[in-house]
């Protein structure tokens, strides 16, 4: 027990900027091995973000409340995944061979491709929540971040670190992901659609797994695998996805179309 809770604070500790309350001493095997506790991270900055718009809502429109959910999740991950979204757009708009791609994603400043691909998503991911039902909302948090990371840990099973370099702006995250910890963050992750029981939330999974498989093929194709960069872009991606697909299925159930196999 005192393992695993070394590395749940570990992976606090290094993907989020929520304090510590324990010291935890730092270790590349605790950071390959956190990986199966992404979604519990997910849980709490979802949570944490629901909340606030649960509070804000009371009193404040639901589009002032979504951006402020959004801020906090924000806030809580450092802008983690967000600056790895930026640096895949500018690296793949700007480069057009392995050693070009990785240069750029190497750069801390950001660019034209950068700038407008975080804020494309960012709005895409404002105007997608704005019209989920405020009483799903905190559920459509939770299940989104906890999912999306999941899905993060999945490419790391998937795909070879493709950085031996000592010039990348962090470490690897894992270069061997084991069978067992996959198992156990899907597990976790899954543990999320329970929030809505209803068997047909199962389905969101589906969209968020293609877009990742294409997203892990493109990058196998241009740099041979992933970076840090590429797994916060199947993160952002992948939680976009789930808030598109939950509110399909919202739209769906509150109109009155039917289709013969689904009851």
């Amino acid at each position: 027990m005192k393992q695993q809770l070394s590395l749940l604070l570990t992976a606090f500790g290094f993907f989020t900027r929520i304090p510590v309350p324990f010291k935890v001493a730092f270790s590349q095997e605790n950071l390959n091995k956190c990986n199966r506790y992404l979604p519990l991270v997910g849980l709490v900055v979802g949570g944490i973000s629901g909340l606030v718009f649960y509070l804000s809502a009371l009193i404040l429109p639901q589009a002032v409340a979504v951006m402020l959910s959004m801020i906090t999740s924000i806030l809580l991950t450092g802008a983690f995944h967000e600056d790895g979204l930026a640096d895949v757009c500018d690296a793949f708009g700007g480069g057009w061979t392995k050693g070009k791609i990785l240069d750029i994603m190497k750069d801390s400043r950001v660019g034209a491709y950068g700038a407008i691909g975080i804020l494309l998503a960012l709005l895409l991911k404002f105007t997608t929540l704005n019209e989920i039902p405020p009483s799903k909302m905190v559920q459509v948090l939770i299940a989104g971040h906890m999912l999306s990371r999941a899905m993060a840990v999945w490419t790391m099973h998937s795909l070879n670190y493709v950085r031996d370099d000592e010039l990348s702006k962090s470490k690897p995250i894992t270069k061997s992901l084991q069978s067992t910890d996959l198992m156990i963050a899907v597990g976790i992750a899954s543990l999320s659609l329970i929030l809505f029981v209803d068997w047909l939330a199962i389905l969101v999974v589906l969209p968020a797994f293609i877009v990742k498989v294409l997203l892990e093929q493109y990058f196998k194709k241009w740099i041979g695998g992933y970076t840090g960069d590429c797994l916060g872009t199947i993160q952002q991606v992948s939680e976009m996805m789930v808030y598109l697909s939950l509110l399909a299925l919202f739209t769906y159930q509150a109109s009155e179309i039917t289709f013969p196999f689904i009851k």
